[in-house]
């Protein structure tokens, strides 16, 4: 039987299990994911993050509720600065974390107990195509793809459709994204405001999301749709994004608490 501790945070309701890679011995660490990500014989959570303390700040290494690792979650990112204060691994403001899509700064606006408010650095989105028409289940949808880190595949609708979730796991496995791709539905409000739900690559449906959210603001404001800042509205409040040079979208990480969670291989 292993033993594996771990704090539980949620970025705007995207939630997420962290561990010091230190207190993880070698074991299949994409299984274990899948196993302690469990909603019903786990702990639960869209993603596992592993921690290490490294020189000038925090690295870490994302695994996704079904096993597969990720280049970086913005939501998750914040969960682990927020982790990082929790544990005196960081003591100004300013939290420097190193991710697979590289490194990312964050700056600590407002902490209430254990409720925490950051600006990350998202830095400067690569688009790939501006209007990319996809087939899915018979219909045809106008979709911006760019990269934010991860991929992102953001489709833009009048009004959500009924069956968004069969077609963002359609588009997800789309043959244009050979390794998947995250998916957002976008709605344009106003030139301030869009309204946006989440399929996520390796998670699914999830209540927000870091990346989804920059993808979609910055997709709006390439088709010049939008202009910064935008509010983006998602199921689970509103994140915040202002386009300067670089991208930084501001957003909420919370604890919820820890424990252990016990696995037999």
């Amino acid at each position: 039987m292993i033993e594996i501790p771990f704090t539980k945070l949620h970025g705007a309701e995207n939630d997420f299990l962290l561990t010091w890679r230190a207190d993880v011995p070698e074991i299949d660490l994409s299984e274990a994911a899948r196993r302690i990500c469990a909603r019903n014989t786990g702990i639960g959570g869209d993603g596992w993050m592993l921690v290490e303390r490294v020189a000038g700040g925090l690295k870490t290494r994302l695994f996704n509720s079904d096993g597969s690792e990720a280049e970086i979650s913005g939501n998750g990112t914040r969960c682990a600065a927020a982790f990082a204060l929790l544990n005196q691994a960081a003591t100004s403001p300013d939290v420097m974390i190193e991710t697979a899509a590289g490194k990312k700064r964050l700056r600590l606006l407002e902490r209430i107990g254990y409720k925490f408010l950051f600006e990350m650095d998202m830095g400067e989105p690569k688009l790939e195509e501006l209007h990319a028409g996809l087939s899915l289940q018979g219909s045809s949808f106008d979709a911006t793809i760019l990269n934010v880190g991860n991929p992102q595949c953001a489709i833009f609708v009048d009004s959500f459709p009924a069956n968004w979730r069969e077609l963002g796991r359609t588009a997800e496995r789309h043959p244009r994204f050979p390794r998947g791709s995250n998916v957002s539905f976008v709605r344009v409000l106003d030139p301030h405001t869009i309204d946006v739900l989440f399929f996520e690559r390796g998670a699914g449906e999830t209540r927000s999301s870091g990346t989804g959210s920059t993808g979609a603001a910055a997709a709006a404001i390439l088709r010049k749709a939008c202009e910064s800042p935008v509010e983006v509205r998602t199921p689970a409040g509103s994140l915040r994004l202002r386009w300067n040079q670089s991208v930084f979208l501001t957003g909420p990480a919370e604890l919820v608490g820890e424990g252990r969670f016990f696995v037999e291989f």
